[in-house]
């Protein structure tokens, strides 16, 4: 579902992505907010408002993916679809330089060449752009950068998702009052197929996120990760197969490498696991770095793993 997600926002034109973003975080809350009440699971949220440091982890939080959701939305409607989709393959190297510069972490040497190969993909496709890959880059960021967050917060993910569309939700449906006051907004005025479809993006945001929270409890972890890689496969794919989007040797020189890093970094993990597997069964620690523990090679797309048991709960 994350995978094919580009298919859906275009449905939503005339509307721009600031109303789609917007109905998506008001949307997104009162359907989480229904599940919630099913599920009987408040107890979190007294425990949340009497932690001062948490509830700023979580605005911090809930900014970032309003960045990153805004800019994958207008991204695909703007036909940058495989553009966007580099965006999460790169993912998993940006935390590793997050984890290295912000968490002091040591990375192994088949890490460090990943990295390295990454870069050396960022500057062929800068050549290949004309540009630096903006779109791919702000996506990876701030990706990244909510993994980190939510590490410290440590919500479970529908809870998680409930805060961060809580702290959106004001300022959301002011806008979307605001822009129809001023006749800007496509919700009234363009039939009831259309606002259903507005209403859709809240499903379109919470369905992909329970399935995956129901797999993450019945998949190993190296599997689930290695899943994470199909959302955006899917999305590259899309962007060539059905949104016809150019593909110059140059920017196929510039993925291969990209994917050259994401098999380094996946073998590596995989050592890794087995590795921790063995020692488990013989009792003992495992040898690696600090890294090891909160660095996934998966991509850290909407709703992946940033962690061997920190689950991150917002896709594309």
């Amino acid at each position: 579902m994350w995978g094919i997600v580009p298919l859906f926002w275009p449905l939503l034109r005339p509307a721009g992505a600031a109303e789609i973003l917007a109905h998506r975080m008001v949307w997104s809350l009162l359907i989480v907010a229904v599940a919630l009440l099913v599920m009987r699971r408040w107890a979190w949220a007294g425990e949340l408002l009497r932690q001062p440091r948490k509830l700023v982890l979580v605005t911090v939080a809930a900014v970032v993916i309003t960045v990153n959701w805004g800019v994958y939305i207008w991204a695909v409607n703007s036909g940058h679809v495989v553009e966007a989709s580099l965006g999460y393959f790169i993912n998993p190297l940006v935390t590793i330089a997050l984890g290295v510069l912000l968490l002091k972490e040591r990375l192994r040497p088949v890490q460090w060449a990943a990295v390295g190969v990454g870069f050396a993909a960022v500057l062929v496709l800068t050549i290949g752009y004309g540009r630096p890959p903006w779109i791919s880059l702000c996506l990876a960021v701030t990706f990244a950068t909510y993994g980190l967050v939510k590490k410290k917060v440590s919500l479970g993910g529908i809870e998680s998702l409930a805060a961060e569309t809580a702290v959106q939700f004001v300022p959301a449906l002011a806008y979307l009052l605001w822009l129809t006051a001023h006749g800007g907004s496509t919700f009234t005025s363009e039939g009831a197929g259309h606002a259903t479809l507005l209403a859709a993006t809240g499903l379109v945001t919470a369905l992909p996120l329970v399935c995956f929270g129901a797999a993450a409890i019945r998949v190993p972890l190296s599997t689930l990760g290695l899943l994470q890689y199909l959302a955006p496969v899917f999305q590259f794919l899309l962007g060539i197969l059905y949104f016809h989007e150019e593909m110059p040797l140059e920017r196929w020189a510039g993925f291969g490498l990209v994917w050259i890093a994401l098999v380094l970094l996946t073998g590596d993990a995989l050592r890794m696991a087995r590795r921790g597997a063995r020692a488990l069964r013989n009792g003992a620690a495992v040898p690696g770095s600090a890294a090891t523990a909160t660095v996934s090679a998966a991509p850290v797309t909407e709703g992946a793993v940033t962690g061997p048991d920190q689950p991150v709960d917002a896709r594309p």
